[in-house]
């Protein structure tokens, strides 16, 4: 069966999904991080986390090898903040406020919820590779989420 993958994207914009920015530390010590919205839970006991990074990242080598990454969960008045780390060139640290969380992975300020993850197992997904991560430690805010639906961001009880 042949797939128009615009179409297939389009389908997928369908389900509305958190904004996230994962960060970590690479070999270096140099802080990296991207914004995805394939954050998922996978278990309670023990507590686990999913995601999933393109093959063809920059970043790859980095999540792969480091010890830890944390997944900050973008809270609805972030939308710049998703933009930034979208962005495949420039530092996008650069000025930015952030805590040093276990492994050294980057905690951002301003978040709805922060989990800090061991890097526990990586799976081949297609054109991704799916990092699944043991919580070690989270935290939780009284802040509204950032989400993306239809190929915009959105935010609770608007549009």
């Amino acid at each position: 069966m042949s797939m128009d993958t615009r179409e297939f994207r389009r389908a997928l914009g369908c389900f509305a999904t958190g904004i996230t920015v994962i960060t970590a530390r690479d070999a270096a010590g140099m802080p990296v991080g991207l914004t995805a919205n394939s954050f998922n839970s996978v278990s309670l006991d023990p507590p686990l986390v999913l995601w999933s990074l393109s093959l063809y990242s920059n970043n790859l080598a980095a999540f792969q090898n480091c010890s830890h990454w944390a997944v900050n969960v973008l809270a609805a008045d972030q939308q710049a903040l998703s933009q930034r780390f979208a962005q495949t060139e420039g530092n996008r640290f650069g000025g930015l406020d952030f805590s040093e969380g276990l492994g050294g992975a980057p905690l951002l300020e301003g978040c709805c919820a922060r989990f800090e993850c061991r890097n526990e197992t990586h799976y081949a997904g297609g054109d991704h590779l799916i990092f699944l991560g043991e919580v070690e430690r989270y935290e939780r805010f009284e802040r509204p989420p950032l989400l993306y639906f239809g190929g915009r961001y959105r935010q609770l009880g608007t549009d």
